[in-house]
């Protein structure tokens, strides 16, 4: 893209490519009409596994978790992994919500995050080489929640060539030049 990541330009900020990959990521729909009533938060817990409630009325709820480190691989394939489900995740809701013991599994659908293999965090910002090659990419999974804040910023920085309400810089390109991650705790 653009001549980023050529191993052999000539200018050595040209050298260093984008560490975005294709993840594979799968979201479970299931009802459980005894399990927890409409004052029911997205719910995270320590093993990665989230639940949510989908409607207040029915008991619908969708859930997912990521596969261990060593499993997440890149990949074309978009086929449904129920076996996360069964042997992964169902127990780890079961334990947390005794009621999703009788869970019944309704569908699922699986889709691809944009993968920052450089610490899971959005690349915002112009590429220090080529200003008017904007990034907004790389969120990881973020991207619902972060993308209305990176949609201000970015068009700040288009149509003033600068951000006004919210300060990227941690977000740039350039920490990946310097070798600066920025990690977060937490990551689902």
């Amino acid at each position: 893209m653009a001549g980023i990541g050529n191993a052999l330009h000539t200018n050595p900020l040209m050298r260093t490519a984008l560490p975005l990959r294709p993840r594979k990521r799968c979201v479970f729909v299931f009802r459980c009409p005894e399990g927890p009533v409409t004052d029911c938060p997205l719910v995270v817990t320590p093993e990665g596994a989230y639940f949510r409630r989908e409607n207040t009325k029915g008991g619908t709820f969708i859930c997912g978790i990521s596969p261990a480190q060593h499993e997440d691989k890149d990949g074309d394939d978009l086929e449904v992994d129920y076996s996360l489900f069964e042997n992964c995740l169902w127990p780890i809701l079961a334990e947390r919500v005794s009621s999703f013991e009788s869970l019944k599994l309704q569908g699922a659908w699986a889709g691809f995050y944009d993968y920052n293999t450089y610490d899971q965090n959005a690349i915002i910002g112009a590429h220090p080489v080529i200003s008017n090659l904007i990034f907004v990419n790389g969120f990881s999974g973020h991207g619902i929640q972060q993308s209305p804040a990176a949609g201000l910023a970015v068009s700040e920085l288009i149509l003033d060539g600068r951000t006004h309400t919210i300060d990227l810089r941690d977000f740039s390109f350039n920490r990946l030049l310097v070798q600066r991650p920025l990690l977060e705790k937490n990551v689902v």
